[in-house]
């Protein structure tokens, strides 16, 4: 695929079938994301790819712990750019996959090794960050190029303790990120941000940059 069509098409996918994931193309994934960028370049990540059964539904019940607390709190307040009726089609893929998840061929878990991360610029949370979420956006943009589909998320991961004790993590390996992986029943499309108008700033943050930035020419994907 062209790489800005990969770019734009790359939807959060949570609805999977349950056909494997070939252990080729899982490598080929963890590739991707392992050349990702990296502070210092000390590549301080480790990446578990979690196909056993048994540890996919222990992961599914973190996860479901934290997603269904989530799904009561912010029903109103999801995804606040889209129609009502979106949104609960939104929350609606959220739920599947909360009650889905030990069923997806493959759970990756980005973590941060914390050993290894460059010390005394950040807290430990904004230095595990700045490793793992480059290279994780690479790994859900390589999924898009093979057809797979993936979303991040951290919610299965609140209680790092507990995920700790499922994946036999030391204690200076933080588990940062939880990405299912499989191949998708729905299908891709066009992603949905908000108008580049509301984001864009040039030389310095302007409150009126929504009107100054509306002449923005967007480049060509030809």
């Amino acid at each position: 695929m062209e790489f800005f069509d990969v770019l734009f098409s790359a939807r959060a996918m949570r609805r999977y079938s349950d056909e494997p994931i070939a252990e080729d193309l899982l490598v080929r994934l963890i590739e991707a994301a392992h050349a990702g960028p990296s502070g210092s370049n000390r590549q301080s990540r480790h990446w578990i790819v979690v196909r056993d059964a048994e540890q996919k539904q222990r992961l599914a019940e973190l996860n479901r712990r934290f997603v269904s607390r989530y799904l009561e709190a912010n029903r109103e307040a999801a995804n606040p750019h889209v129609t009502p009726e979106k949104r609960e089609r939104f929350l609606a893929a959220v739920e599947y996959q909360m009650e889905h998840l030990h069923e997806v061929p493959a759970i990756v878990i980005a973590c941060a090794d914390m050993v290894r991360a460059p010390q005394g610029t950040f807290g430990e949370g904004v230095q595990a960050a700045t490793e793992v979420w480059g290279a994780v956006q690479n790994l859900l943009l390589a999924a898009r190029a093979l057809g797979i589909g993936s979303v991040p998320t951290t919610l299965g991961l609140v209680d790092r303790d507990a995920a700790r004790e499922v994946l036999n993590l030391p204690d200076h390996i933080l588990p940062m990120v939880l990405i299912p992986l499989g191949w998708p029943t729905g299908n891709f499309g066009p992603i949905r941000r908000r108008p580049l108008e509301e984001v864009l700033h040039w030389d310095r943050y302007d409150t009126g940059a929504a009107s100054a930035a509306s002449d923005v020419t967007r480049p060509s994907a030809d």
